[in-house]
Parts: structure tokens; sequence; C-alpha cells
């Protein structure tokens, strides 16, 4: 027997059997950012545990994810929650809590996800994938070791907007496009979908050329593919692209697009994040 890819073991949840929807988890030391796990897993997780319910409808269209709290090392309780379930489509109420000192649960995440049952209509992307060397073309990149786990199980290969090599003040542009892939392969899901669309680093790092203390607050990842297309990228390469858009008092937004190899659009994503002076 093939054992569980690292991935699927960091999301791994265990039904609680108290009441629906209720699972456990445990953070992964694979997946570790720099005071909790990395924001991508964070999401997958809230994202499996929709997936897993029992009174699923369709597949996710929209995931947001606000992290209140660090999750800390350990043991943790997810509620996924069917609020409204329509014809076509299902929403979703998630949270991640854990004990606290006084053994309360201490909230560090809450979530929405929509789900729908696509149908088959018209269709068009006035988006398309930007011209980029094939991923062959590009050096992948080390990130080293600086004790952040997570950027390990991540085969990287930026074309342009490399984190700076100097921290000098001068950036005048946020615009990054890298390929990007598990470096253990794995095939593409929604869930490795949704922790891929979370691989950008601080857009402030890249315009001020400063490293500055910075996370995300809240992101919202939109899917745009079914099953059969995510089937039919397997283990290749996604290439992303991540721009910020407005840089204001102590806060600013980025977006990101993830297209497959074939120029596919599967997911596009916003986020809010808080920048320290």
């Amino acid at each position: 027997m093939t054992a569980p890819h690292i991935f699927d073991r960091a999301l791994a949840l265990k039904p609680s059997g108290i009441r629906a929807g209720l699972s456990t988890g445990m953070t992964s030391a694979d997946y570790w950012n720099m005071i909790g796990p990395f924001g991508g897993t964070t999401a997958a997780v809230v994202l499996q545990s929709v997936l897993q319910h029992p009174d699923l409808l369709g597949t996710p269209i929209a995931l947001t994810v606000n992290y209140a709290a660090a999750i800390e090392a350990g043991a943790f309780d997810v509620q996924a929650t069917a609020v409204r379930t329509n014809r076509s489509t299902q929403h979703w109420t998630i949270e991640i809590t854990q004990a606290a000192a006084g053994g309360a649960p201490h909230v560090t995440t809450t979530a929405t996800v929509v789900t729908a049952a696509r149908r088959e209509t018209w269709g068009a992307n006035d988006l398309p994938m930007p011209a980029v060397p094939a991923p062959a073309a590009v050096k992948r990149i080390s990130i080293g070791p600086t004790g952040v786990a997570w950027t390990n199980q991540y085969e990287m290969r930026p074309i342009s907007g490399k984190i700076p090599a100097t921290w000098d003040g001068g950036g005048d542009h946020s615009e990054s496009l890298i390929w990007l892939r598990d470096a253990d392969p794995r095939p593409l899901d929604f869930t490795s979908l949704a922790s891929l669309s979370d691989m950008f680093y601080p857009r402030v790092w890249l315009r001020r050329a400063r490293h500055v203390p910075a996370g995300t607050v809240s992101i919202t990842t939109y899917f745009h593919v079914g099953p059969a297309e995510l089937a039919a990228v397997g283990t290749g390469y996604l290439l992303g692209r991540a721009v910020g858009q407005q840089f204001h008092n102590g806060f600013f937004d980025q977006a990101a697009q993830l297209w497959s190899e074939a120029g596919l659009l599967l997911a596009t994503s916003n986020q809010i994040v808080y920048f320290k002076e």
C-alpha cells in the first residue's frame, strides 16, 4: 500500500462523532510557517472539512478564510455547517478552534465556502495566460534553511518578481510570475489548488524592497474549473501571477491567478494583508 502524500497527511481530519461536521485534525510540522501553519494549508483544511461532509452538494466555487489567530502546534477542531442549500448552490460556514488555557474553545479561523452543481454552459476567458518560458527553461530555486518548513514542500521556478536580493527600499513594482507545483508530485485537486493560491510572498516586500513584518488577514479564492479539468492537469506545473493593488496605512491587498500549462485559468484569489513598520 502506498503511503499517503505528505499534503494529505496534513489535511487528515477525523470525524468526532459528537455532531455532524465536527472533525479533529493535527498541525503538520512539514507545513509550518513562522508562528503557525502555512496559511494555504489552513485554507485547504477548511475546504477538506466541507468536501468530506456527507451533505455536500457539488464542487467548490468560492472559499474565504479569515485568520483570526495563529493555530498552535497540536490538535484542533473544525466545524463545518451547511447553512443553506439551494437547487444549485450550497453555503457553508466553518470554524477552527483550539482549547485555550482554561479548556474553553479558542477560535483561530473563520471561513465560508460556496459549492455548486455546475451545468455545462457557454464560457470564455478574458484573462489569458501571459507568454512565459516553459517550466523546463526556468531555474528552480531553493529557499534554503529559513526555519519555515512549508517552502520545502513546493517546487518553485520564478520567472520574474523574485524576492529582492537587497533590502534597499528601491522597489518599483509588485508583480511576480512563477511556475509552481508540489515538490513531491501529487495530482492537483481542489485542496491543493486552494493551498497554491496562497503561495505568493507579501507584495509589500517586492514593492518596497524592505523586509517588513506582514501576514494575511483574509483570503478569498475562486475556483473556475471542475474535477475533469483538474484531473487533466495531473502533476503538471501551474503558472502563478501575483500583484499588489493598494498599500495604505498598514494594510494592502494582492491579487493572484493560477493557470495550467495548457493556459486554462484554474483559480483567482484576492487577499488583504497587514504590514508593520
